[in-house]
């Protein structure tokens, strides 16, 4: 149990710093995020500079992706998904890219509380710059009274409710499973993290990714959507 405490502690004492360059200190969630933007452009530039009209099998899984996705945005965001389409492609993307990098020694990003902030922020600024684009400055104001002018001090209390629902559901999943993983390879550290591993690190990364993509996908076509 020494042992167990011992590494927790160290786990979860607090968000390492990694010196760069010897120069100052970055936040290690920070310069695993570059990374990851990193990987994520060089596969981008790698698998579509080579486009062809009669695609190969690796440009068909990317079709196959981008149609999906389009298709999803259509279904949930109505006649205006165009604009919004590329930003829940990319952070779906990297959200489940930063839940998968522990299985590469890497400590996932969203288990660090500003990270997860910063993407609940993003999806605000997102859904109620929508809400303005597409209804205008007053149509956008009258969506805070709708259906009933008498809901509006709940309507606004949604501006801060809804990111911090985003932010801590997926800090807080992401955490719980890192601290569960790692209580595993303490006490068992041979075979038995294998499955876990399976379940913890990427069947409930990829559920957060879905989640937080969907929530957002959600709020925002509430936020575009004429009723």
């Amino acid at each position: 149990m020494d042992a167990l405490k011992q590494a927790l502690t160290e786990d979860l004492g607090g968000t390492p710093s990694v010196s760069v360059f010897g120069l100052f200190q970055v936040p290690e969630s920070v310069v695993v995020t570059w990374i990851i933007m990193a990987a994520l452009v060089l596969a981008s530039v790698l698998l579509t500079r080579r486009l062809r009209r009669v695609p190969g099998k690796a440009q068909t899984v990317l079709e196959m992706g981008v149609s999906f996705l389009n298709d999803f945005c259509k279904e949930n965001l109505g006649e205006h998904w165009r604009p919004f389409a590329p930003w829940i492609g990319t952070v779906a993307l990297y959200i489940t890219a930063a839940n998968l990098s522990g299985l590469f020694g890497l400590a996932p990003p969203t288990r660090d509380l500003t990270i997860t902030a910063a993407l609940a922020l993003m999806s605000m600024a997102l859904i109620y710059g929508g809400q303005f684009r597409c209804r205008g400055l007053k149509g956008g104001l009258k969506k805070f009274a709708e259906p009933s002018p008498v809901l509006l001090p709940i309507n606004l209390m949604e501006v801060a409710i809804r990111p911090l629902s985003l932010c801590m559901r997926l800090f807080g999943n992401v955490l719980a499973s890192f601290v569960i993983m790692e209580m595993i390879k303490v006490m068992a550290p041979a075979i038995v993290p294998i499955p876990f591993s399976l379940y913890f690190d990427v069947f409930d990364g990829l559920i957060q990714t879905l989640v937080f993509v969907f929530l957002t996908t959600l709020f925002l076509g509430e936020a575009i959507q004429d009723e």
